[in-house]
């Protein structure tokens, strides 16, 4: 069993070395991350330059491109072995509701599922001060793991995993839940660089705004880890009949 650990946050994040650590003994581990953050890179792949792979110890690289990069040079011929599951994270904030769309997190996972691999992302929730501490979602990863390489699920699916900022004995569980939604951000943020010039800051993620029952904004506001099964498909199916009827006679 050989697992690929992918992130968006940086090969020397903290969370990648506490979620490499907790797989240690699980199967053969090879990391392959970004060399810098690239938080909310979404599913961006890089195709109008080369990408540079650097070993920085052994099984551990970083790449000059994306988490999107990271996880399809690894599976598409970096290596000449094959992994059998893309492990991403551990990323230092929550991915809930519609941050899924954004997430350099989940989009490594989502690229491993386009190339036919069983794939899981874990976040972890900002603390409400200080420095985010991994231990708990370090152990929270290992047991997900473990349970995946038991019990295998459909390998289409992909797992996004929210884990609250806890200690591990104070979390009250594990829910099945779906995707909440946020109200919409807040406005850009409006600056002046050191010559004078305006920029511009992307303004902060709203709040949940659908975050009720069966949510994961509910369920990791309520001290539980949310396990959320995602699929690429985003069609609308309820919709395909009546968008049909809505183009008769157009032309």
């Amino acid at each position: 069993m050989k697992i690929l650990v992918s992130n968006d946050d940086g090969y020397r994040a903290p969370g990648i070395l506490a979620l490499r650590g907790s797989l240690e003994g699980l199967a053969e581990l090879t990391t392959v991350a970004p060399e810098r953050n690239h938080s909310g890179a979404s599913n961006a792949l890089t195709l109008e330059m080369p990408l540079r792979v650097t070993e920085v110890a052994p099984a551990s690289y970083f790449v000059s491109g994306t988490p999107t990069d990271c996880v399809h040079l690894a599976i598409s011929g970096l290596f000449d072995f094959e992994h059998d599951m893309v492990v991403s994270g551990i990323n230092h904030g929550e991915n809930l509701g519609d941050d899924v769309l954004y997430s350099g997190t989940v989009a490594a996972a989502i690229e491993g599922r386009f190339l036919g691999l069983p794939t899981v992302a874990f976040s972890l929730r900002r603390p409400a001060s200080g420095e985010p501490d991994f231990a708990a979602a370090a152990r929270v990863a290992r047991l997900i793991v473990q349970r995946l390489l038991a019990a295998p699920l459909d390998r289409t699916m992909i797992l996004n995993v929210n884990i609250p900022h806890l200690p591990f004995e104070s979390l009250r569980g594990f829910r099945s839940t779906r995707l909440g939604a946020r109200h919409r951000s807040d406005r850009v943020v409006p600056a002046t660089d050191p010559r004078g010039r305006q920029v511009f800051w992307v303004g902060a993620a709203g709040e949940g705004e659908d975050d009720g029952p069966g949510t994961d904004f509910h369920a990791v506001a309520e001290g539980f880890v949310s396990v959320t099964p995602l699929q690429v498909d985003l069609t609308r199916h309820a919709a395909v009949e009546p968008v049909a009827r809505w183009l008769d006679g157009i032309g």
